[in-house]
């Protein structure tokens, strides 16, 4: 077994996921039309929490199946990144950057900040898995459907989408090597340019003395020094929406997002599912609970 392998293993387990149920909770099935109405709008509150648990269960998913019982053990690290890794005969160390997606919500929250240096043994990968209560607002937590794509595809995506210097400069950390492994940083970040029409010509002109290609993101040190020197001379701010996964167009992880959204639940895709829930009337939300997940008003109390 090498790392490359414990990855292929574990993503063909991973893979098998969609239609498992999670044993982590069960939302009730709700007593009534408005109490059916209320939860459809409250419903994604509940993502960070189930998300979460989705996360640490699939880590425990990984450590039942025999494949690996031979070579080590995954490991959840709570801080650390990759969240979840492989201890074992196995080095480079294989790791997994598992994300839970409820698809309900606007978009896919979660950030992918790593350098593209983290990942030089392409040893990182990541899993997202999306979502939803089985009867979509009721039910236990069930896998939709699952992408796994290398960390090094996506921070390479992240950056040649992002940075587009002088407009918008995407920089590697600072060297941290030497610091204990708690101190070391390893996110990159987003700067938006701010200043005048003017400045942004003159920091052009800068740009173009660094020589040909100087747009292109490269994350050594002599390219991201240059960087720094815009970032000196000229006014930017740093973006608080860099690197969310929803936005950082990798073509596996858009294509996972399209075929999420047209997944059939009970008559409507997740898509319609999820306009209806965000923008329909209540009586319109009404009608489709009534007629699509058999929901009505029964009388029973709801406190036992």
């Amino acid at each position: 077994m090498n790392t490359q392998t414990i990855i292929a293993l574990a993503s063909e387990y991973l893979r098998e996921l969609p239609g498992h149920k999670f044993e982590v909770l069960e939302i009730a099935k709700p007593a009534s039309i408005q109490a059916g109405i209320n939860l459809s709008r409250i419903i994604s509150k509940l993502s960070p929490l189930v998300g979460n648990l989705i996360e640490f269960n699939t880590c425990e998913f990984l450590n039942i199946q025999e494949g690996f019982h031979e070579y080590g053990r995954w490991h959840r690290q709570d801080p650390g990144f990759p969240d979840t890794i492989f201890r074992g005969s196995v080095n480079p160390m294989p790791g997994f950057e598992i994300k839970a997606w409820f698809p309900l919500a606007t978009e896919i929250t979660a950030r992918f900040k790593d350098s593209q240096l983290h990942f030089t043994d392409d040893q990182t990968y990541v899993a997202l898995l999306a979502w939803l209560p089985e009867f979509l607002i009721y039910g236990k937590p069930r896998i939709i459907d699952i992408v796994v794509v290398s960390g090094r595809s996506v921070a390479q995506a992240r950056d040649n989408h992002y940075h587009n210097p002088p407009d918008y400069i995407v920089l590697e950390p600072e060297d941290t090597s030497s610091r204990t492994a708690n101190l070391q940083q390893t996110n990159t970040n987003g700067y938006k340019f701010q200043g005048s029409p003017a400045d942004l010509q003159a920091a052009q002109r800068l740009l173009s003395s660094f020589g040909a290609n100087s747009a292109l993101y490269r994350p050594d040190r002599e390219y991201q020094e240059r960087m720094r020197q815009l970032l000196a001379a000229y006014s930017y701010r740093q973006d608080t929406n860099y690197a969310k996964m929803d936005r950082i167009v990798h073509p596996g992880i858009e294509a996972f997002k399209e075929r999420v959204h047209n997944s059939s639940i009970s008559g409507l895709t997740i898509g319609e599912w999820n306009r209806l829930l965000s923008r329909g009337s209540d009586e319109l939300i009404a009608g489709q609970l009534k007629t699509r997940l058999d929901i009505e008003d029964s009388g029973s109390n709801i406190i036992d």
